[in-house]
């Protein structure tokens, strides 16, 4: 602060310098202008929030000004009165150490909270349990206020698993479908349906169409069960949001399988969001580094980046290899790589040379 306060001071006496070698006028001009902004200042900041240092400089400089003046500036007489009762204050006002509990530490803290997250059935009483059980006492009475400061519900209403928490658990048996537009060069819209499987990650584009109907959903819902053929159960719930393309008879297709629907919350695009991500994906590395002229060119395009996508591209969720391949065992030798393109180049593949 001491610092700010001395640049500032060395800033206004050289401005003051430098004001000696301008004319009157100049010098009028530039009030006039600094006094309209101000103004205008005014009427959009209701109330200003100056530093120390500035009030320190505002208060030294106001005893300069006429006083009927002072009346002008955003800061009242009544105010740099208050700004000095608050430095004598600060000034006098000693820190208190009276007597009470100590405060909880961090670790114990970070350990409550570890447990009730881990563990969503376990009360305030069965988490103090457990901490004693590690050697160390806590009162139920303060893991329950811990507790209750970050927010945590009492354990019958945390009992029940998180979104995050049912995905993880059931990723194995899970399908996720959902739509995506693509325009064309003539400004009409397609539109891509797919699906993709949770624990492999690996996508089936089931069909592009310019009318995307309730019959036609239903359709490519049915030319997937036959794709999956004996894999079909495996998978025990499908997810999808709450479109009017997706009619009774498109959920029917699956739950003759055993297969659950689930819908997702209204505008909640998180809740799918391998789907999303498959489609961001296709967006940032295909779609929108290429013109699409017809629905057969984006058959033909979403089909190719499919078999890489399935085949060839890196999946950060399986450790960087692909849904449909795994990776190859490494070696010390050098690497000879050879680079493949497709789609004219916009995606590039890489093998080693054997």
């Amino acid at each position: 602060m001491a610092l700010r306060l001395l640049y500032l001071i060395v800033l206004r006496v050289f401005g003051w310098i430098a004001l000696l070698a301008r004319s009157q006028a100049s010098k009028d001009a530039e009030i006039l202008v600094l006094r309209h902004q101000l103004a205008v200042l005014r009427r959009q900041v209701a109330a200003p929030r100056p530093s120390w240092a500035d009030r320190a400089i505002l208060s030294a400089l106001a005893r300069l000004l006429p006083r009927h003046r002072r009346h002008h500036l955003f800061v009242t007489p009544r105010t740099l009165l208050r700004w000095h009762a608050d430095l004598v204050r600060r000034r006098w006002t000693y820190p208190k150490h009276g007597p009470g509990r100590p405060p909880i530490r961090p670790t114990i803290r970070a350990l409550v909270l570890r447990l009730a997250a881990e563990n969503p059935d376990w009360g305030y009483r069965r988490i103090a349990g457990q901490i004693a059980g590690l050697g160390r006492k806590v009162s139920p009475a303060t893991v329950w206020a811990i507790l209750k400061k970050a927010g945590f519900d009492p354990a019958p209403r945390r009992s029940g698993p998180t979104w995050a928490q049912f995905l993880k658990a059931q990723t194995s048996g899970i399908l996720a479908c959902d739509f995506s537009h693509v325009e064309t060069i003539t400004l009409a819209r397609l539109y891509c349906f797919a699906v993709v499987e949770h624990a492999t990650r690996r996508v089936h584009v089931l069909g592009v169409t310019g009318n995307p109907t309730a019959a036609w959903v239903t359709q490519q819902a049915r030319n997937l069960i036959l794709d999956l053929g004996d894999r079909t159960g495996d998978f025990r719930f499908l997810i999808r949001d709450r479109d009017n393309k997706f009619t009774t008879l498109f959920d029917e297709v699956f739950t003759t399988e055993g297969i659950r629907v689930v819908l997702t919350a209204p505008q909640a695009p998180r809740m799918n969001a391998i789907m999303e991500r498959w489609v961001g994906s296709a967006r940032r590395e295909l779609l929108d580094r290429i013109l699409i002229m017809n629905e057969h060119h984006l058959r033909a395009v979403l089909g190719e980046y499919e078999t890489y996508f399935n085949m060839r591209r890196p999946h950060r969720a399986l450790t960087q290899a692909s849904p449909l391949r795994a990776l190859p065992d490494p070696i010390d030798a050098d690497i000879k790589v050879t680079r493949r393109d497709r789609l004219g180049g916009l995606i590039h593949e890489y093998a080693q040379v054997a």
